[in-house]
């Protein structure tokens, strides 16, 4: 990897020009192409010599080669194919560098052609001819004067060969232009093989270069698709997930183990929905969704787009997910900024004639001078005038908050306790509110006076909800989310339930579906669980009537928040 990148570093900071001409220092530097033309040469030596030796000893009555002197053929073409299995198991390990075993090969193959061919008649039998490819081969990996080197190795030794069969008589003096010629266009091959490697390297760094941008660049925006705080999901045709970052991992708890995983398996209520949704004619708007976590204690919203220009409904879908809690809690903060601005006017300016208002219906109700039209009326002033200074206590109360003294207590004697305090103030029958499923040992980690409120404002609104069906049955359990293990406490009535479009809406302030009501109880009540980092939930119950979960904060970091 450094020798790519100091070849790509070579290839940067010049010019075209100039790292043509620089790519010659490139030989030990940028092994790879050099190497795959080593292997592809030493292949072409095994068949060379393998071939020439079964064309020898294959040849019953007359050597195709080797016919001047088969002893000095048969004993260098078996040398040569031994010599070309040992230079091919150095090329494949790369035992020695290309500078070192390029040169060695060279020579050996000039050597062993200039025998072949004198045992073979000399310029006449063709074998001359494989030195092109030898030396051309090796101008393409080695610097200009090593081919030039070469070129003028193999030109000497074909004519000293010729030369000497001359001398010996073995051979006629026609043949020397030929060997004169085939030293000449050894030359040529040479020194135009030259460029072209150069040329051919600069390509190969160059895609080099290119290839590392990119898997720099992938790896550049898996880390930027990982580490982003929106949450992401990809999914093709089929709806198997083909790509999901870490937050979207922790939104839907899948464990990212290599194996594909399908929307189906990790949201099924999601997959549900985008089945659906593809099926719509009008694909190109996206479209939102809301769904609560798979262990319950998340709200996630879900916004679906489409992938592509020309999107049929059978094609990849991008999804972002965001945890509702976080987004809520944004606005939340904004709406608190609001209301600790107007807390300080509303306690001067309406709580003091509100109360003088009350007061005065109250002594008008004690006159004896009244009908019962008047009473009524009267009645109607103080039922208004203690919803408005409910209000004002409430948006008070908010604007003031303090921070909580979270601790970490049994929960069940402690649910005991407050069962007993809240049927004796509200005189309920036995049965009416019952706690049930609470393991003795549970412990959870808030503050107990937030845990009251909340608690309290629940069962509260679970009774009266209740109470609209003809019977009043009311119940507590807890336990542990089994994926995660948080503790948590579901208050469960049998009422008429929340309708799912009043279901989105009932925790914002001021929202009440009920006469009479402040619309804040549900609102405190999150923003009082949010403060002791538990999380507070709405599930219609399956029979009927409501589920509100509190999931308390992860026991596992407990000892960090100590």
């Amino acid at each position: 990897m450094t020798e790519r990148n100091s070849a790509m570093d070579s290839v940067a900071k010049n010019s075209p020009a100039e790292s043509v001409e620089a790519l010659p220092q490139l030989t030990a530097e940028q092994p790879d192409l050099t190497w795959r033309i080593l292997g592809t040469l030493g292949v072409f030596r095994l068949i060379t010599a393998a071939g020439l030796l079964i064309l020898f000893f294959g040849a019953a009555d007359a050597h195709v080669f080797g016919d001047r002197n088969p002893a000095l053929f048969a004993a260098t073409a078996g040398l040569y194919l031994l010599f070309a299995v040992m230079s091919a198991l150095v090329t494949q390990r790369r035992i020695l560098r290309a500078a070192t075993l390029v040169p060695v090969q060279v020579a050996a193959d000039i050597a062993a052609i200039t025998l072949l061919m004198h045992a073979s008649g000399g310029v006449s039998s063709g074998l001359g001819g494989l030195l092109i490819v030898f030396v051309g081969a090796g101008g393409l990996v080695l610097p200009t004067r090593f081919p030039t080197l070469f070129a003028a190795m193999a030109a000497i030794a074909i004519l000293s060969e010729q030369l000497f069969s001359q001398i010996t008589g073995l051979g006629s003096s026609s043949s020397m232009p030929a060997a004169g010629v085939l030293g000449g266009v050894i030359f040529g091959i040479a020194l135009a093989a030259r460029p072209l490697g150069r040329r051919i390297q600069a390509s190969e760094a160059l895609a080099i270069q290119r290839g590392v941008d990119l898997a720099n660049l992938s790896e550049l925006n898996e880390y930027i698709v990982q580490h982003l705080r929106e949450s992401i999901v990809v999914i093709d045709a089929d709806n198997t997930i083909r790509l999901i970052n870490e937050s979207a991992s922790s939104l839907l708890d899948i464990d990212k183990s290599g194996q594909e995983v399908t929307l189906a398996t990790a949201a099924p209520a999601l997959a549900d929905f985008i089945n659906t949704w593809r099926k719509d004619p009008n694909k190109k708007h996206s479209s939102d969704f809301s769904i609560l976590s798979p262990d319950q204690s998340v709200r996630i919203t879900a916004h679906i787009a489409p992938l592509g220009k020309a999107f049929d409904g059978q094609g990849p879908v991008l999804i972002f997910l965001e945890d509702a809690s976080l987004m809520n809690a944004r606005v939340q903060q904004s709406k608190l900024a609001s209301l600790g601005r107007l807390s300080a006017s509303i306690a001067h300016e309406i709580r003091n004639p509100v109360g003088a208002m009350s007061h005065a219906g109250q002594l008008l109700a004690e006159s004896e001078a009244l009908d019962d039209e008047d009473r009524r009326l009267t009645k109607i002033i103080q039922t208004h005038g203690d919803r408005v200074s409910n209000i004002i206590e409430n948006v008070l109360q908010l604007s003031r908050r303090d921070s909580s003294q979270s601790e970490v207590f049994v929960l069940k004697p402690w649910l005991e306790d407050f069962a007993a305090e809240f049927i004796r103030t509200l005189e309920l029958h036995e049965g009416e509110l019952s706690v049930s499923d609470v393991e003795q040992d549970l412990k959870v980690r808030m503050d107990t006076t937030h845990l009251r409120q909340v608690l309290w404002n629940l069962c509260d609104n679970a009774v009266k909800y209740a109470s609209e069906t003809g019977g009043i049955l009311v119940q507590l359990q807890a336990g542990l989310i089994a994926r995660t293990g948080r503790p948590y406490l579901e208050v469960i009535d049998e009422g008429l339930g929340i309708d799912a479009a009043t279901a989105d809406k009932i925790f914002e302030p001021f929202f009440t579906a009920r006469s009479g009501g402040t619309g804040l109880g549900l609102y405190i009540s999150r923003e009082l669980c949010e403060l002791n980092r538990a999380t507070l939930v709405f599930e219609p119950r399956a029979e009927g009537g409501s589920i509100f979960r509190i999931v308390f904060s992860d026991p596992d970091r407990w000892d960090a928040l100590e």
